[in-house]
């Protein structure tokens, strides 16, 4: 899959200043599924599958976006909403389009369009050696409150609880 149009022989950065409105951040839709699980097979060890996914998108308490560029998938986000609380469940972008802003983005999305309906808190779990997922976090304001000892079962890795509040605007963050 190309996600934009070669140059010279050499295949194009995945550039979002480049491409102006053919990038969106919209709702996932059932045929989006082939194109985020390609971005989560290559994001976590253990991938969520295609029915995990279809479940998530008819959940009443979930929430599912995608990011695209000339319409194809290039990251998404999956996350809860109870009363004010937001949970994040699972965001990834393609490796090919990383360091793009496009995480921040969709967390940005995420925040404003929740706490402008009532959320007041986020929280997440983080894999103690996904440093750049934490630094982007503790960016919009998340912060460490406890740990999960071995929490994930494939490589009983622990995780890291995060809190955000919603009612305060972060440091640093895009909001």
């Amino acid at each position: 899959m190309q996600l934009v149009p070669e140059t010279r022989g050499k295949k194009k950065e995945c550039s979002i200043e480049d491409l102006g409105s053919a990038f969106k951040i919209r709702q996932m839709e059932i045929q989006d599924i082939p194109g985020v699980l390609i971005i989560e097979r290559v994001s976590f060890p253990s991938p969520w599958s295609e029915n995990i996914f279809r479940e998530e998108i008819q959940s009443l308490l979930c929430r599912c976006l995608v990011a695209t560029i000339n319409d194809h998938v290039v990251g998404y986000i999956d996350f809860s909403v109870v009363w004010d609380e937001i949970h994040l469940r699972n965001i990834a972008v393609h490796p090919a389009c990383r360091k793009n802003g496009i995480a921040s983005m969709l967390l940005t999305h995420m925040m404003v369009t929740t706490s402008n309906k009532g959320a007041q808190w986020a929280t997440l779990e983080v894999r103690r050696s996904n440093v750049g997922a934490i630094k982007l976090y503790e960016k919009f304001g998340f912060v460490l409150t406890g740990i999960r000892p071995l929490y994930y079962r494939d490589t009983r890795e622990d995780a890291l609880i995060m809190w955000a509040d919603l009612t305060k605007k972060p440091r640093n963050a895009e909001l």
